[in-house]
């Protein structure tokens, strides 16, 4: 009877880790046609994303091009410190910051004012309209755009200045002006993606319950009221999980645009650490130098989407992980 007792135990938890052994692979062999989709996306990964990595051992090596990069001779540190006492990169790393942090604390908002006003139109008509008009700028280049504004900011017969010789002003040299050129550069980085990062935000707007609406007009509230008390807090999440990824983005303050639109009257004010990577690397052949300004731009990113999503999770629960 003793033996006969022990039996069904030692039965049962065999079967229980076979089980468990089984349970680990069978999700995948159950639905292998949607994990085999996954296959080019793994593959365009390990392609694009983390095969160009191993270019990163150029911030450590003295790259020749007849000796290769596993050929090239390690030198440690060396570029990293080069380029923290080089003079020019400070004031680059200083543009960069500058540029970022303004696109940051105007660019940001930007998209959600833009959402929530749009949310308070009722025209169904003039809404698309405005959504269309406002999302076309983000599938132009900044190539063509550069070329755009260079001809509506001119000097001699732009738009704009010609606008302000009629009100009796004197014409402004927006482009090649170091007062001016910061503030262009906002204002036309926001003109262009305010539109398209409005969609994230009407999408999480359109989710709110329309119960809270028809409380609040109950309750007397204003359009205003209900916009600060029930839209802003309902996208609250989806606004501080782009917040924190827009934080890796202060370290980018926009190569496309810079690069089609600045010139070396505004180098001062304009330069920033991708423009200065392009000219040491590609057009100076400092390869190993503009590797380790890359890499220690990166770096920066990385940690700063770290610290604002550390920084989120102490005060409230829309951190990202």
């Amino acid at each position: 009877m003793k033996n006969s007792s022990i039996a069904p135990v030692v039965c049962k938890e065999s079967a229980d880790v076979r089980q468990k052994k089984r349970g680990f692979f069978s999700p995948y062999r159950k639905n292998y046609q949607i994990f085999l989709m996954y296959v080019p996306v793994i593959v365009c990964l390990l392609l694009f994303s983390y095969g160009p990595m191993y270019g990163l051992v150029l911030a450590f090596k003295d790259f020749q091009f007849l000796k290769g990069i596993e050929g090239s001779p390690w030198v440690g540190l060396k570029n990293f410190r080069d380029l923290l006492m080089a003079p020019s990169f400070r004031e680059v790393f200083r543009n960069t910051l500058v540029i970022s942090l303004l696109k940051l604390a105007i660019g940001f908002p930007a998209p959600v004012i833009l959402a929530l006003m749009l949310n308070e139109v009722h025209s169904s008509r003039f809404k698309k309209t405005v959504q269309t008009v406002s999302y076309l700028p983000h599938f132009l280049s900044w190539v063509v755009l550069g070329g755009l504004f260079v001809q509506i900011l001119s000097p001699s017969g732009g738009l704009v200045n010609q606008l302000i010789v009629l009100l009796g002003g004197t014409p402004i040299y927006f482009i090649a002006d170091p007062h001016y050129f910061i503030g262009m550069l906002i204002a036309t980085d926001v003109w262009k993606e305010a539109g398209w990062g409005s969609i994230v935000y009407l999408a999480a707007i359109s989710s709110v319950n329309p119960e809270l609406y028809e409380s609040a007009d109950i309750d007397g509230a204003g359009r205003f009221r209900k916009m600060w008390s029930i839209t802003l807090p309902a996208i609250l999440p989806v606004i501080t999980m782009l917040f924190i990824l827009s934080m890796g983005n202060i370290v980018n303050a926009g190569f496309d645009q810079i690069f089609n639109l600045y010139n070396p009257a505004v180098y001062k004010v304009a330069d920033i650490i991708d423009t200065y990577v392009y000219r040491k690397g590609l057009i100076g052949m400092k390869y190993s130098f503009a590797s380790a300004a890359g890499l220690f731009k990166n770096l920066i990113s990385f940690a700063l989407v770290f610290s604002a999503n550390f920084i989120v999770r102490k005060f409230n629960d829309y951190a990202i992980w």
